[in-house]
């Protein structure tokens, strides 16, 4: 055992001693290595301050270099900036002289100018006193002033330009006339074959045919109280006489006629006659005439081809079917006009749509009654505005009667076609003292003008003859005066159509063989 314990102290001690002897050889090759690395560290930090005073050299040389380098493009730039402003002030140079002598050269023609002006203001004054010297000489000769001279010349260059006119005129007007009649004749001519129109006149009175002669005394009534109570009713006079089973009702309002036509015919079927009654009766027949007027518009579009027109238009229309103008229905009057028109803008080749509907609606003032104040232009125009149609259907309407001057094409095809269907045979009709008086009126315009020796209103008023006296008017005036007529007609007179003017000149020379 002491042997045990003596072998664990030796290995004990043993391990002791060889721990100490590794410690301390590790600190020798510890220290070994620290000297080595200094020893490097110090050759590297040697070697890099060698490479940065190298580099730094190397970079001290590469800045000379650049230095060196710009400096030379610095100097050849310059060189070629001063060779470059040297050429530009040779230029500049030269240029100054070429404005130099150019200014001389101007100076030189500007005195030339004034030179040659002064000789020609000499000159022109001379002229000035030989003119002067000469119209002298002229008036000793002539033994006439300068201004008689002037109105004498005058005078006779004013009444040869005259003869001239006129015959410019009568030649342009001739030619004008022949083609302008000849095209228009066919188109009229067309259009009128396309559109054939019913002419029946309307009047003022309509006839009630009655079963009997019994019924007039019925509806009379006791004490005439049922022909009152019609009377007072309608506003239309019923007019019964000796004529058998008729009797007559008379009125200027067709739709207050045609209220008491259907109220009678209707009082007669029912047999019941009495106030009451009639009232009632004239109460329908107020409706009934109502829904007439409002499709007799609708026909009137229908017919027409014209659309989108507003309710309250085509009510006014359709009151144009109780409304007569010499005699012809303004309703028939106005669908004709737009046929009429419509066909006649085919014929030239434009579009129709707005000549039918101006023609539809040229005579929509008409419609109207007597207590609305303007005329049936004017009426028109302000209702056409008010329901928003175009200006050119309001052209058309303006100018049908020749109140204001046509502006488009469509207003003279209306006007056109109005004249053609009021001047229809048989359209429209005038009383005998209207017609006698239009006639006189006509023959009074043509023998106010000097020189007339007689003149006859002939052709129902379509035509008038003037007969001049040779001695008095020459055929340059009668051409002048022939205008003068018409347009003094045109501005004086209101007529159906159109009224032809002939001014006739003849000169004759007779002698008797003895």
């Amino acid at each position: 055992m002491i042997y045990g314990i003596i072998a664990v102290i030796s290995f004990a001690v043993a391990g002791i001693i060889f721990f100490y002897v590794g410690v301390q050889y590790r600190k020798k090759v510890a220290e070994a290595k620290t000297g080595t690395a200094e020893e490097k560290a110090k050759s590297i930090v040697e070697e890099a301050h060698k490479d940065a005073q190298r580099l730094k050299k190397d970079a001290e040389i590469a800045a000379k270099d650049e230095m060196l380098r710009k400096k030379d493009e610095i100097e050849n730039e310059a060189k070629q900036r001063k060779r470059e402003l040297q050429d530009i002030e040779n230029r500049i140079n030269q240029r100054q002289d070429l404005v130099d002598k150019r200014a001389a050269f101007i100076e030189e023609k500007e005195n030339n100018i004034l030179k040659k002006n002064e000789e020609l203001s000499k000159k022109e004054n001379e002229l000035k006193m030989a003119e002067q010297r000469e119209i002298e000489e002229l008036s000793k000769i002539s033994k006439m002033s300068t201004s008689d001279a002037r109105n004498e010349l005058m005078n006779k260059i004013s009444s040869e330009m005259q003869v001239e006119i006129a015959n410019y005129i009568k030649n342009e007007q001739d030619k004008a006339k022949y083609e302008v009649d000849k095209k228009s004749k066919e188109m009229l001519a067309q259009a009128i074959q396309r559109c054939a129109a019913d002419h029946t006149s309307e009047a003022t009175v309509s006839v009630v045919s009655l079963p009997n002669d019994d019924m007039k005394g019925r509806i009379i009534g006791r004490e005439g109280r049922n022909i009152k109570t019609i009377e007072t009713l309608t506003g239309i006079d019923v007019i019964i006489d000796d004529t058998p089973d008729v009797i007559v009702l008379s009125s200027f309002d067709p739709i207050r006629r045609e209220v008491a036509r259907i109220a009678i015919e209707r009082l007669i079927a029912d047999g019941r006659i009495h106030p009451g009654k009639i009232e009632e009766m004239i109460e329908k027949a107020k409706i009934e005439v109502e829904n007439t007027i409002k499709e007799e518009g609708e026909r009137a579009l229908f017919e027409t081809g014209v659309t989108n027109l507003h309710p309250d238009l085509i009510k006014l229309l359709g009151k144009l079917r109780f409304r007569t103008s010499y005699g012809q229905n303004v309703l028939n009057h106005s669908i004709e006009v737009s046929h009429l028109s419509g066909l006649l803008a085919v014929e030239l080749g434009i579009d129709p749509t707005i000549a039918k509907r101006a023609g539809l609606l040229h005579d929509i003032g008409k419609s109207f009654d007597h207590d609305v104040e303007g005329t049936h232009v004017s009426l028109g125009v302000d209702i056409l505005r008010k329901y928003k149609e175009s200006e050119q259907v309001i052209y058309g309407m303006e100018a049908h009667h020749g109140d204001t001057d046509p502006k488009t094409i469509e207003a003279v095809l209306v006007q056109a076609a109005d004249a053609v269907s009021a001047s229809r045979p048989g359209a429209r009709k005038e009383t005998v003292d209207a017609y006698i008086k239009r006639l006189q009126k006509l023959e009074e315009i043509c023998d106010s003008y000097k020189g007339v020796d007689k003149s006859y209103a002939i052709q129902a008023g379509r035509e008038v003859r003037i007969i001049v006296k040779p001695e008095v008017v020459n055929d340059a005036n009668m051409i002048i005066m022939a205008r003068d007529v018409a347009k003094q007609i045109e501005n004086e007179m209101t007529y159906p159509g159109q009224i032809k003017v002939n001014v006739i000149r003849e000169m004759r020379a007779v002698e008797v063989a003895k």
